[in-house]
């Protein structure tokens, strides 16, 4: 299998999934969006955002539907990377859709990383673009998750997500089993990925299904420590490990 240079990254653009109501971080999100919520003295999605231009990811295309006046009007004045709005004011097409809206309209170009905004992590030897972008082959990917080991995810309480074969391919998770991997929200996608789906609203789950059905499902463990911030109760805690590094 090929494997690309560290340096090199697989894209020049990240797609940040923005647009949600983020019921779990209730009240906190009852008057401002999800990537608004403030963690360690700044909003999730900046974050986010200078995390990608760390890595030299130039361009961000992020989704908007909840209270999104506020969300753009604080993404306005972004330089690095360079923000572009795909706007689902008028519906909410959940994570898949949303990717198909986005490259429906010209804005992604073949492959894009795609990530959550209310992601935080501090990196391991090199960072997680990186880590993505030395393991991404597209003639055997359509799909490249970035994964965590229960040890690296602070704050994580549930069963976990996948397991791995020796090649990196994904398997889910059975019902009632606990998976030794946890999907970080960060990943690689492919157009092939994308692909007979139209901008309506279904869950990124379905195309993953198919790719892993084909043998093109992928992932990569995180050489860093990721942090699960869904509710308000995981704020503390987050900001307590980030102090200390």
């Amino acid at each position: 299998m090929s494997q690309r240079s560290h340096h090199d990254l697989a894209s020049d653009t990240a797609m940040v999934m923005a647009a949600g109501m983020g019921k779990r971080m209730r009240p906190l999100t009852a008057s401002q969006p999800k990537p608004m919520v403030r963690v360690a003295g700044k909003p999730l999605i900046d974050h986010t955002l200078d995390r990608l231009a760390e890595a030299g990811v130039s361009k961000a295309v992020v989704n908007v539907h909840y209270l999104a006046d506020s969300l753009e009007a604080h993404l306005v004045e972004r330089k690095s990377p360079t923000v572009t709005i795909s706007d689902e004011r008028a519906e909410l097409l959940e994570t898949g859709g949303g990717m198909i809206k986005a490259q429906s309209e010209g804005l992604l170009p073949d492959p894009f990383f795609c990530l959550n905004s209310d992601n935080i992590w501090l990196d391991g030897p090199q960072n997680a673009f990186a880590d993505l972008s030395g393991r991404w082959d597209p003639d055997q990917m359509d799909a490249l998750l970035l994964v965590v080991p229960h040890s690296r995810a602070v704050n994580f309480n549930g069963h976990g997500d996948f397991h791995l074969d020796g090649e990196g391919r994904v398997t889910r998770r059975s019902a009632e089993r606990i998976a030794p991997f946890i999907f970080t929200g960060i990943q690689i996608v492919s157009h092939r990925l994308l692909r007979d789906s139209k901008p309506e609203k279904f869950s990124t789950n379905t195309l993953w299904n198919r790719a892993a059905g084909e043998g093109r499902l992928f992932a990569v463990p995180f050489t860093g420590t990721w942090f699960e911030v869904g509710t308000p109760q995981s704020i503390k805690p987050t900001e307590n490990a980030l102090q200390h590094g």
